[in-house]
């Protein structure tokens, strides 16, 4: 391991040289001023108010893409003017368009874009080149918002309180926009600079313009923000907002049905321009979509996406490092209790209930991000009866937890950033308690063209007096010249690495060296307007003991041309075979499996039609007799019009001789090969009534089985030998059945309605190869939950309130 430790510095300090010798790059940034407002200008799109009548105008797009650099159609031209008072920013834009009529404007729901034209504003309180906010409007009226940083992209999970309007007019359409300062964050001073850039897209041209030209060369989008100026001695009144929420459930759940009422509060409060406080007491995630649940067959655990708001929202700091996995909160119990032969679970909660959570999070003039999150989760307690007697006894399977992250973020130079992360979580009495602390780098040179990045971390878990540390850590670098792009990266992680209790750990025990091209076209050329070609190898090995793992060659082609037709393919190929230290699930061992070959196509349709199809195709061949994978996965849409529009994805997998464990006894490990299909199967539509009111149909049925035809014991060499003595059932076939059926109304600024419908139903039966009616017969046949819940949350900005008394 120390041979892999050198390399990681190694790769550190040659990075981190070579960087520093570049010159800065000179970027041009316009400049625009905003104008003070001594009177509020009307929300409503149309742009006849006196502030904008002199306003400066911020003119000259440039086109982002396809033709980067190439000056803005005089047929389009984008004008926009700015302004501010104590409360917040404004923004007019008008957008020229010869074809009014061809304008796209499909209604969709809040942060989704369907076929539509639309505006957006980036905007920097701290003008450091690394963060944004991203606030969308299209033609329809529909709002988008998103923070976006150059490490972790758009995160549209962030649902900012902002105004917005439009109006379709006779020569293009025009918007305007308020953005509260309670939503921005900016550094105190007298006279503010921030950054500020505007976005165009023309949706039937597939062309898009911004006002600060970005050069798709080298950089990051943000790296080319203008310059906003004007903005002086505002004060900005008190940041503080509730969220009052109210919630009730009528479950019917085989043949009883339970009915219950929830109240709760979110709360944010400003400590400063720069520093927030967000808060959730006795919070309610009851309406938080389902989660797509598989047969899982493998070693690991299936990561689920978070589906609640509060620990989705502005949560960007803490999500650095990839060390915080919020599904941990409020999730299963950390024990699960053994029963006795004469005993039988009376009541045994899946879930723990969270009592609060409360982020901190901001940044300082000097560009140091920190946050602070915490959570505390009741004590749980399963109810298990004695069968003969009675008796009921009580056991806890998740104590009083405290759940804790620290990140200090410092950006420095306009693209770089070193942070440090911390995350432990704390138990009552003798259950597990755990730490886990990241250090990160990411430097950039002043040209833009060369990064090298870094990690180290290290994790302690504390459990029956004993303590257990483990250690992960990274360095790569990636270089652009143009078109072209190269990299390299090593990673490594041992044995004892284990984040799982705030995080999310997965493999262990192997250290990864990786290198990649990418080629990509940075204007159209002939018939094609974006090509991208890319090739990653990855060489894969086990640390303790030292073994080969694989030898990965992956290749990936995508074209997308002048009519919009995307398509591709690519090739991975593993051609010496892999070790796989994971499935035997015993350390030490490893199961051989044979060389293999991975093909792939895609495609897809232009988007902007009535009717889109796509999908993919791709096979896995191995050097065994009759082991074949097969993956095929076709979407289609159909747009009826601007309001409703239907979509349907099928998935179909077939694993056909694979192998895999089974079990284990004192001796002997057993593997198992087996067929192996699944079918996923699922149906969205959407009715949009306006940009604030919606009604949504999603449908999932997901249906797997496996066949065992032979086992065996693993051998030390990673080798099978057929086996006689296993006789355990090993078949199953499992089903995932949910439907919702939701209608939403934003009927003010933060404030929705929702109403839901939720059927589900989930089944494993120790049975395969049924017939399709044999299958949803015994699926029918399980007790299916039936829920319709009613939840409406209302924003109340203390501003207003405050008001409101005074004019009582």
């Amino acid at each position: 391991m120390k041979v892999q430790i050198i390399i990681l510095f190694t790769f550190l300090f040659v990075g981190f040289s070579s960087a520093q010798e570049e010159k800065t790059e000179n970027i041009t940034r316009k400049t625009i001023n905003a104008v003070r407002a001594e009177k509020a200008p009307k929300i409503d799109g149309i742009l006849d108010d006196e502030i904008w009548k002199n306003a400066p105008i911020a003119n000259d797009f440039i086109e982002l893409r396809p033709n980067n650099g190439k000056a803005e159609n005089p047929d389009f031209k984008t004008e926009v003017k700015v302004a501010y008072d104590d409360t917040g920013i404004y923004v007019s834009a008008m957008m020229y368009d010869k074809e009014p009529s061809k304008i796209g404007k499909e209604l969709t729901e809040r942060d989704n874009i369907g076929n539509d034209d639309f505006f957006v504003l980036f905007i920097n309180g701290y003008n450091d080149k690394q963060q944004s906010l991203e606030l969308f409007v299209t033609a329809a009226g529909v709002q988008a918002d998103s923070k976006i940083t150059n490490q972790n992209g758009e995160d549209f999970s962030w649902n900012g309180i902002w105004y917005s309007g439009v109006k379709i007019l006779e020569n293009g359409w025009s918007v305007e926009m308020k953005i509260p300062y309670f939503e921005m964050r900016f550094p105190k001073s007298e006279k503010q600079q921030w950054g500020i850039n505007f976005f165009r897209q023309i949706n039937r041209l597939q062309t898009a313009y911004t006002w600060n030209h970005v050069n798709n060369q080298k950089g990051s989008f943000l790296l080319y923000d203008g310059i906003l100026n004007g903005v002086e001695n505002i004060q900005t009144p008190t940041r503080l907002s509730f969220l009052p929420y109210f919630s009730s459930y009528v479950n019917y759940f085989d043949g009883k049905t339970t009915t219950n009422i929830n109240g709760g509060m979110d709360v944010k409060y400003g400590i400063n321009d720069a520093f927030t406080l967000d808060t959730t007491l006795i919070p309610d995630f009851g309406q938080a979509n389902f989660d797509a649940t598989v047969l899982n067959l493998g070693p690991f655990e299936q990561q689920f996406s978070e589906q609640r708001s509060f620990f989705n929202e502005g949560t960007e700091l803490f999500n650095k490092g990839n060390m915080f996995y919020s599904r941990r909160i409020g999730g299963f119990p950390s024990k699960f209790p053994q029963l006795a032969a004469d005993e039988e679970f009376a009541e045994n909660p899946e879930k723990v209930k969270l009592f609060n959570a409360t982020k901190i999070s901001g940044r300082t003039k000097k560009g140091l991000g920190i946050g602070f999150f915490n959570a505390i989760t009741e004590k749980t307690e399963a109810s298990i009866r004695n069968i003969n007697t009675g008796e009921i006894r009580k056991e806890v399977t998740e104590p009083l937890a405290n759940y804790n992250v620290f990140v200090l973020d410092q950006r420095f130079r306009e693209n770089s950033s070193v942070s440090l992360i911390n995350t432990s979580v704390m138990r009552s009495g003798d259950f597990r308690d755990a730490n886990a602390t990241g250090v990160f780098l990411d430097l950039t040179n002043k040209k833009n063209t060369f990064s090298v990045f870094g990690s180290t971390e290290g994790s302690w878990v504390f459990e029956n007096q004993k303590q257990k540390f483990g250690f992960e850590g990274s360095a790569g670098f990636n270089q652009i010249i143009k078109g072209h792009q190269f990299g390299a990266e090593v990673f490594l992680r041992d044995k004892n690495y284990d984040i799982n209790d705030l995080g999310f750990t997965g493999q262990t025990n192997y250290v990864n060296y990786s290198a990649n091209y990418n080629y990509r076209y940075l204007q159209p050329k002939g018939n094609i307007n974006q090509l991208n070609y890319s090739i990653k190898v990855n060489n894969n090995r086990r640390l303790e003991t030292d073994l080969f793992a694989d030898f990965v060659i992956h290749q990936n082609l995508q074209i997308t041309n002048k009519k919009f037709f995307n398509f591709g393919g690519g090739l991975m190929v593993k051609p010496i075979g892999t070790n796989d230290i994971y499935e035997p699930r015993t350390f030490g061992k490893y199961l051989f499996i044979p060389a293999m070959y991975n093909p792939w196509v895609f495609a897809n349709t232009d988007e902007r039609k009535k009717f889109k199809i796509g999908g993919f195709v791709e096979f896995y061949k191995y050097n065994e007799d009759k082991r074949i994978t097969y993956i095929s996965e076709i979407n289609t849409r159909y747009r009826f019009n601007d309001h409703f529009s239907i979509f349907h994805t099928l998935n179909y997998a077939n694993f056909n001789n694979e192998t895999g464990f089974v079990g284990k006894d004192a001796t002997n490990i057993f593997i198992g090969r087996r067929l192996r299909n699944s079918v996923e199967n699922s149906v969205s539509s959407q009715y949009t009534f306006n940009e604030k009111m919606a009604i949504n149909l999603t449908f999932r049925h997901y249906f797997s089985e496996v066949a065992y035809r032979q086992f065996y014991t693993l051998k030390d060499n990673g080798e099978l030998n057929p086996d006689t003595t296993f006789a355990e059932n090993k078949d199953g076939t499992f089903n995932s059945w949910n439907l919702d059926l939701r209608y939403s109304w934003w009927f003010a600024p933060g404030s929705q309605l929702t109403l839901l419908y939720r059927n589900q139903a989930q089944n494993f039966l120790d049975v395969a190869r049924l017939s399709m009616r044999d299958n949803f017969d015994r699926l029918f046949n399980e007790p299916m939950i039936n829920n319709i819940s009613l939840r409406i949350t209302y924003f109340l900005d203390y501003n207003r309130a405050k008001n409101w008394f005074k004019k009582s």
